[in-house]
């Protein structure tokens, strides 16, 4: 299992002490340059896995942090150097489920990148418990997998969503209705899909109220994850104190870690892993992959500390653990280093699944090795394409990522006669990709006759003519998206935001982003406060660019070095220095990288210059 080890540097080659006893990892050596920014060391291999050459240590000459099997500790300034800011909040390409097996794949697994998780109409993968072990039971999650069924109930909530859904419920069991445990678990997956968490936990509430369900351990973790993800992690913390004790388990708390990783915040994610550790609950697979998700995006040295411990306490790495590694190393554009986590996969008998060979081949396109690119992505096709149809959806967008029009076409061959919304969706994609804004139309207006679109399938097109500033036809859709009755979510909001922006009109991008906020069912997502402050800070408008970073942190975005360099972008173009800066980035927990500690120079109201130094 731990065969790369062998191949690795020894730790305390490289300036590390390690105690077997409690896993220690004490960093030695640092450099420091001249704008107070430490070196990055390079971090050897370690847990079996990997050579992490470019793992980044930020902070004080001398940090120190700990990191054992029975703790968990960060320092105030324990950021990454390097910044992983591809997160859609990002995006994720942040791997953050088990890819499904070809057999139930279609729902969990969906091809549209960064915008998976983000659907306005379905619930794509989600940093969370898995919904089996929350609240379905596993019949009914694969009967859902396969045919995407719906219950009845869910059915009146939605064709009443003007009553209120206690209303809604109470009719149904004056008519003499049966509310079962499969029924009830079915419409909360259906809602979960849909992201609407506010109706979900309504829906939760009220069958508490009334009774109609004897509450189990999951049925608490399912209400304990929908406050999470709708009132936030304080609320949901509180929740667990009314929970009875008996049902106050592991699972409670790995839901609220994993919501934590969600959210991404660091410091409440290791307070209750520590908890955990205190109520003696077993280190797992899954808390330790929800701890590998955690350090990939903020502290990636600290990847190497839990492969350690994985290693120490005999947890085996699981093929999604792999994924984390495979990605994380591709994102240095180590592809050495990728290929060689895929041998150790091989070796230990696991063969890269789908989902894993889409994330190579993302980093092979970014490396420019594209006939590495295509090779795989050939071994994905298979021998017949047209019995291994549903890898078709992730097929297209990658052949446009590599600028194929003729692979392109030729899968889209395959799909056109009879094709699933997944596969229009993707085609929509990879013609946008391709500037085939024809091709993509033409898609769009195949599925419109087949089917009836939801605000998810106009999203997609309108996401295209944002990147290609096709204004008049965004709004046209926008209009014709209207007149159809889709509901509009984070997606659209981001569309149209994006739209607005690169017409110029920032400041009805803004008016859009406001409305979105007061809806509260659903947050807009990340790139949508970004794209906006992005725009306030070239033009200077610091009081907007406030606005909008603090708007940043009310949704529950933490605050990164990434946010920090366009805010402080905006008054070095309004040309007035930013009293206090390095106190707020001090406060959020943020070492300056380079280009931050560059933009403070600039914006520093008590810097010295040749001049000032005549006159004083």
């Amino acid at each position: 299992m731990w065969a790369l080890r062998r191949a690795s540097f020894p730790l305390r080659n490289q300036g590390y002490t390690v105690r077997a006893s409690c896993v220690k990892l004490i960093p030695t050596t640092y450099t420091e340059d001249e704008a107070g920014i430490s070196e990055p060391p390079e971090v050897a291999s370690y847990g079996g896995f990997m050579s992490l050459k470019k793992f980044y240590h930020s902070g004080h000459a001398s940090p120190k942090f700990n990191l054992s099997i029975r703790e968990l500790s960060s320092q105030a300034d324990a950021n990454s150097a390097k910044e992983d800011d591809g997160l859609l909040q990002d995006g994720f390409s942040e791997l953050e489920t088990e890819t499904p097996a070809a057999g139930d794949g279609l729902e969990n697994q969906n091809l549209l990148t960064s915008d998976t998780y983000l659907s306005d109409d379905v619930e794509g993968p989600q940093n969370e418990v898995e919904l089996s072990d929350t609240e379905i039971d596993d019949s009914t999650e694969k009967k859902s997998r396969r045919g995407r069924a719906e219950s009845e109930i869910f059915k009146e909530i939605i064709n009443n969503s003007t009553s209120s859904i206690s209303s809604v419920l109470d009719k149904w069991l004056e008519e003499g209705k049966e509310l079962s445990r499969q029924e009830i678990s079915l419409a909360m997956l259906n809602l979960r899909r849909r992201k609407m968490y506010g109706i979900a936990l309504q829906f939760s509430e009220w069958l508490e109220s009334n009774k109609q369900l004897d509450f189990v351990e999951r049925d608490y973790a399912s209400r304990l994850d929908l406050i999470a993800k709708f009132r936030g992690l304080q609320k949901a913390e509180s929740y667990i104190q009314t929970i009875p004790e008996s049902f106050r388990g592991e699972i409670i708390y790995r839901t609220l870690l994993a919501n934590c990783i969600s959210q991404n915040n660091l410091k409440k994610a290791e307070e209750i892993f520590n908890k955990m550790k205190d109520l003696e609950f077993p280190l797992t697979q899954f808390v330790c992959n929800q701890l590998l998700l955690l350090y990939k995006r903020n502290d990636k040295k600290k990847i190497a500390d839990v492969l350690l411990v994985m290693e120490s306490e005999n947890i085996k790495p699981s093929p999604f653990t792999y994924k984390i590694l495979i990605d994380t190393k591709g994102q240095f554009n180590d592809i050495a280093g990728m290929d060689q986590i895929v041998e150790s996969m091989k070796a230990e008998g696991i063969e890269p699944d789908i989902g894993t060979k889409s994330v190579m081949v993302g980093h092979y396109i970014s490396a420019s090795l594209e006939e590495k690119a295509e090779n795989l992505l050939k071994e994905m096709e298979g021998e017949d394409l047209k019995k291994n149809r549903w890898v078709c959806r992730l097929l297209l967008p990658l052949y446009a990522d590599l600028g194929k029009v003729d692979e392109v076409g030729r899968i889209w061959k395959i799909c056109e006669s009879n094709p699933w919304i997944e596969e229009c969706l993707a085609a929509i994609e990879a013609w946008g990709k391709l500037k085939k804004i024809d091709e993509a139309e033409a898609v769009f207006e195949m599925m419109s006759k087949k089917w009836k679109l939801s605000s998810r399938n106009f999203s997609v097109l309108l996401k295209v003519y944002a990147n290609h500033k096709l204004v008049t036809k965004g709004k046209d859709l926008v209009k014709r998206m209207a007149d159809s009755g889709c509901r509009i979510g984070p997606l659209t909001w981001d569309a149209l935001v994006k739209l607005h922006v690169q017409a110029g009109e920032v400041e009805k991008a803004d008016s859009i982003l406001q409305k979105a906020i007061q809806q509260r069912q659903v947050k807009p997502i990340f790139p949508t406060y970004f794209s906006i402050l992005e725009q306030y800070s070239k033009n200077g408008d610091v009081h907007n660019s406030e606005k909008i970073f603090y708007g940043m942190k009310q949704a529950g975005y933490t605050s990164r070095a990434r946010q920090y360099q366009a805010l402080i972008q905006a008054y070095v173009n309004a040309k007035v220095p930013a009293y206090g800066m390095r106190d707020r980035l001090r406060a959020d927990n943020i070492v300056p990288n380079r280009v931050l500690a560059s933009l403070l120079v600039k914006v520093d109201g008590f810097r010295k210059n040749p001049v000032s130094d005549l006159l004083d």
